[in-house]
């Protein structure tokens, strides 16, 4: 009889422990990792769970870096407009300076030129985003890395920035005064040279964004990489291992209750036997 029972346990721990690990496999299966918990290992799930979050981090930086290269595209091609502009400007008045010009065809070249200057500010009004002015003067970007942030100050190209216009919004440049065109000129050269370093300035700004985007997509293909290759669950593998689990323990169930009756029908004459009720109650309960 001792021995019946001894089988009988056998049998419960096998049960318990084969039900244990065919509910891990579940677990494993649904969540598609090794480690859904830290229970399934501390430190293995510590470690998988930093990679995790780096891969967040590296995930938004590059969001980031994104979000604000298409910012400066924006502002890049106002300034590209306004290098354009200025080009345009320059050559009114080298056109001025020439000697055959009366004074009709100056009114005409002074004309075109205001208009241009009148340009430089709607060009620098209609460069928005996210309802931003750009390049007022107002804004100075500010790029999130993962490690840091990076600003990059965006100029006034304004055509009272640029210094084409006084305080009052009035031109500076004026072609019907011949003896003025030297420091138009000079004017409209500094005025180009800053917006040029302004474009240049963004043409950098974007190339170091595209660089930091390319690094942050490997490094984020890499972290994604090393998260599945030690935390993600062979499916197959563990599938395979939940149906042998399942075996084991109906197996070990089948020999519980026959153990179970087995036992029963050797004490029914010495002890009375145990009753209908306690043994359905019993065969219930390892249901």
């Amino acid at each position: 009889m001792s021995i019946m029972l001894n089988s009988v346990n056998q049998s419960l721990h096998t049960y318990r422990n084969n039900s244990t690990a065919s509910s891990d496999s579940i677990r494993k299966i649904a969540s598609g990792s090794k480690y859904p918990g830290a229970a399934y290992g501390p430190a293995s799930y510590a470690i998988l769970q930093r990679t995790y979050s780096r891969i967040g981090a590296v995930q938004q930086a590059n969001a980031n870096a994104q979000n604000s290269n298409a910012m400066l595209s924006t502002a890049a091609a106002a300034a590209g407009n306004t290098v354009d502009m200025l080009s345009s400007l320059r050559s009114n008045i080298l056109e001025a300076a020439n000697g055959t010009n009366a004074g009709s065809d100056l009114s005409a070249l002074q004309k075109s030129v205001d208009q241009t200057i009148a340009g430089l500010d709607d060009n620098v009004a209609s460069a928005t985003y996210n309802g931003m002015r750009l390049l007022d003067g107002s804004k100075t970007t500010t790029v999130q890395s993962v490690d840091g942030y990076t600003n990059i100050q965006l100029g006034d190209l304004t055509s009272q920035g640029l210094g084409l216009t006084d305080n009052s919004g009035k031109s500076t440049i004026n072609l019907t005064d011949t003896s003025s065109l030297g420091d138009a000129l000079d004017k409209v050269d500094s005025a180009l040279n800053k917006a040029l370093d302004q474009a240049t300035t963004l043409g950098a700004a974007q190339q170091g964004l595209n660089y930091q985007s390319a690094n942050l997509t490997t490094q984020q293909e890499n972290l994604l990489a090393s998260a599945s290759t030690d935390g993600d669950t062979d499916i197959a593998a563990e599938a395979t291992k939940k149906a042998t689990s399942d075996t084991l323990g109906q197996t070990a169930l089948w020999a519980i209750k026959q153990g179970l009756q087995n036992f029963n029908q050797q004490t029914m004459g010495a002890l009375g036997g145990i009753n209908n009720h306690s043994r359905g109650a019993a065969l219930k309960m390892l249901m």
